[in-house]
């Protein structure tokens, strides 16, 4: 299974995970990562994040980017749920998953779709902090853990 989807609902992560690896026998390792709204941000206290994106854009550039991780590595699925509209702190934000045969290719495959889903994928993000709304910017510390994928 190979999936990509930007929606507004929660997802349930053992329900995904168990969809993702459902019926593959060949499947020895399952890798995840889960982001959720933290309740400070560069010092400030935030009681709301709030995800835009451009529709249709955004779904091919998650797309891409999995394609991307399927060609480096042999992996068996991969699964790409991100969230969009207002979420709380502790609310999930995003989750990642690859199925391969070995634990390290999915956790290979499942840090570089962060990686580059952080700085590749058309998502603004905007915090509701108790001096008003502002937007997120991009981190060079992203821009950092993307380019240590870059092939000579």
């Amino acid at each position: 299974m190979n999936e990509v989807r930007v929606q507004a609902g929660d997802f349930d992560l053992g329900r995904e995970i168990a969809r993702l690896r459902e019926g593959d026998a060949r499947v020895g390792a399952v890798v995840s990562f889960v982001g959720t709204v933290r309740d400070l941000n560069d010092g400030a206290a935030v009681a709301e994040l709030e995800l835009e994106h451009y529709p249709g854009m955004t779904e091919k550039a998650l797309e891409d980017i999995a394609a991307q991780a399927r060609a480096r590595w042999p992996l068996y699925g991969t699964l790409v749920i991100h969230r969009i509209g207002p979420m709380k702190p502790l609310d999930q934000i995003v989750l990642v998953a690859c199925t391969a045969a070995h634990r390290g290719d999915a956790f290979a495959a499942c840090e570089f779709i962060m990686d580059y889903l952080k700085t590749e994928a058309p998502f603004w993000k905007k915090e509701q902090t108790p001096e008003g709304a502002r937007w997120v910017d991009a981190r060079v510390s992203d821009d950092a853990a993307r380019a240590r994928w870059a092939r000579p």
